[in-house]
């Protein structure tokens, strides 16, 4: 499930922030997500996914 939340940023770092997307060929929200997960695993904070049959996420140490 995704969450919608509002956020601001300033208009260089948007405009930075599609012209990278479009590079990529993602949407700007796409792109946001990506730089996320990476930044994410790189601190190894990406949540695991459940594991087959696990109703619950391991927790994160």
């Amino acid at each position: 499930m995704k969450k919608n939340f509002a956020l601001r940023v300033d208009e260089e770092v948007f405009a930075a922030l599609e012209r990278w997307a479009a590079d990529e060929f993602r949407s700007v929200n796409g792109q946001i997500e990506w730089i996320l997960n990476e930044a994410l695993k790189k601190a190894k904070r990406k949540p695991q996914k459940p594991y087959a049959g696990l109703s619950e996420t391991p927790s994160v140490k």
